[in-house]
């Protein structure tokens, strides 16, 4: 067991699912969804995460014992920003268990932990740290109005040329923004779409 395996999170959610989004778009995942949040999206999907003291948290302990029963290999930690902890200890342990893990996170915080995919979507509404551009496996990038494809090529320049990146529609305006979308990496081939699947499955 990880030295620090009492260190308690306030977890929103915990499920086992598929990964939506993304590089591993299609790929059993287990979830672990870390409230709070100070990043404040105005179209968040998950604004009941933002307070975290409403949650009850859970050690390190407990859920490496949940995750390791899980037959997938891929362990997502998301928020809320779930960077705004210290995850050593987490990520320790789900390595311990002999996990993948990526985060998802918009890159305002240093992340502790030594995660295996890092997935970079920054927002307008506070800036990221200057490691987040280094660690970027992927940039994801939500598009919610026509200017913000001019603010994905300038976030783009910052990230490592092996860094994928991705344009998402937001969700609400997903029917009017696909097709500027599509017609965008069409005529912009080092950007990918990434679609959030698991809505259109209708799973967690």
């Amino acid at each position: 067991m990880t030295q620090n395996s009492s260190t308690w999170y306030p977890v929103m959610e915990h499920f086992y699912t598929l990964q939506g989004e993304g590089k591993h778009t299609g790929t059993s995942a287990y979830f672990i969804r870390l409230g709070g949040c100070d990043v404040g999206c105005v179209w968040c999907d998950v604004k009941e995460s933002w307070d975290a003291a409403v949650y009850p948290k859970m050690n390190v302990a407990e859920l490496k014992q949940i995750v390791s029963q899980c037959p997938g290999n891929l362990v997502v930690i998301t928020g809320g920003e779930p960077a705004m902890y210290d995850l050593n200890p987490l990520v320790d342990a789900l390595h311990e268990a002999g996990k993948y893990i990526a985060i998802e996170t918009s890159g305002t915080s240093i992340l502790t932990g030594a995660v295996d995919w890092y997935t970079f979507s920054p927002k307008k509404f506070k800036e990221p740290v200057e490691e987040a551009y280094q660690k970027a496996s992927e940039l994801k990038i939500v598009i919610f109005h026509k200017s913000d494809f001019a603010w994905a090529e300038e976030q783009a320049k910052n990230v490592s040329a092996d860094c994928i990146l991705y344009l998402q529609p937001e969700w609400s305006k997903r029917e009017q923004l696909l097709p500027l979308i599509i017609e965008y990496v069409k005529n912009h081939p080092t950007w990918k779409i990434s679609l959030q699947t698991h809505k259109y499955l209708e799973i967690p």
